[in-house]
Parts: C-alpha cells; structure tokens; sequence
C-alpha cells in the first residue's frame, strides 16, 4: 500500500482568509519507506503574511519560514509539481490515498486552492489523529511530537507518528 502524506504550513486555518505558504509530500511504501519527498515554499502576497495572528507571526518568523515567502514558487507551479510528484508514483488511474495529522484541514485548502490537484486525490484519507484520540484517550499512550511547524519535518513525524501507534496492534495469525 503506498500513501501520500502531506503537510501544509499556512497563515491561519480559515481558508476563506488564509492561504498556503509551505507544502511538503512524501511518497510512502508499503512498509512505510519513504520512496521521495517534495517540499515548496509557496509565495503568497505581503498582505496575507501581514495579516496572519499572532500565534502564526511568531511561529512562521521563528522557524524561518516568513522570510523565504516573497522567494517562494507560484502556487500553480507548486499545483503543477505535486501532481507530477503523484505521477511518478502512482499511474494514471490511481488516485492516492492522502495521509497526515488533522490531514482534513490541509485538504480543505487543497479543495480551495489547488482544484486540479484535489482531483488527483483519492476521496479517502488516513488521518493519524484519530489514532492519537484512541491511544491517548483509552490508553494513555502518547506519542511525543516536536511541533516544528514546518512541513517536511511535520509530514515525516506524522509518518512516524503513525509507525509507533501500529506497533501496539498485534496481528491476528
């Protein structure tokens, strides 16, 4: 089974208002080995980047990620490379199940944003906070994140997110 995680960074969650301004991808195996990632900073106009809240100004100017938007890729090129990212991967007719943490509130901004790429997908997704609510809730097993907000490292801890909770499910054989 291969899955497409994915992870955005953006200048809140209301996605009538706010925008995209980092994107990452990683093509998962099977066995949950990365195959490839992709990884954009999305250019986005000064007034949205003015606009961001407080919590968003600070958390994207500490890691760096304000900074690099005004050099970012044009979100239709970004589109465009994510579904040739896709295309190597997965053959014309399949359609990707897409997979992250709260991975809803990306495709929101997916569906708003990037119509052709929401075509490509799959209806279906994994969202590994689900496994988060059971284990956390029924079993008081948590799984320590480190929250850098930004996307490639956020895609590849949910990807290892995930790892750790399937650990705990033992296989009927």
């Amino acid at each position: 089974m291969r899955l497409l995680w994915l992870d955005m960074e953006m200048t809140g969650l209301d996605v009538h208002r706010e925008r995209i301004i980092e994107v990452a991808c990683i093509a998962s195996g099977k066995d949950w080995e990365e195959l490839e990632t992709y990884h954009a900073v999305v250019f986005q106009e000064q007034s949205f980047i003015d606009g961001m809240d407080e919590w968003n100004r600070k958390q994207h100017g500490g890691t760096g990620l304000t900074e690099l938007i005004a050099t970012g890729k044009d979100q239709a090129i970004t589109e465009q490379e994510i579904i040739a990212f896709i295309n190597k991967h997965w053959d014309k007719k399949e359609r990707p199940i897409l997979a992250g943490n709260s991975i809803h509130q990306d495709r929101k901004f997916i569906e708003k944003y990037m119509p052709l790429l929401d075509e490509r997908l799959h209806y279906r997704m994994l969202d590994v906070s689900g496994f988060k609510i059971i284990f956390d809730g029924l079993h008081n097993i948590k799984y320590k994140k480190r929250e850098s907000h930004r996307a490639l490292d956020d895609v590849r801890e949910s990807l290892n997110e995930l790892k750790y909770f399937l650990q705990y499910i033992k296989p009927n054989n």
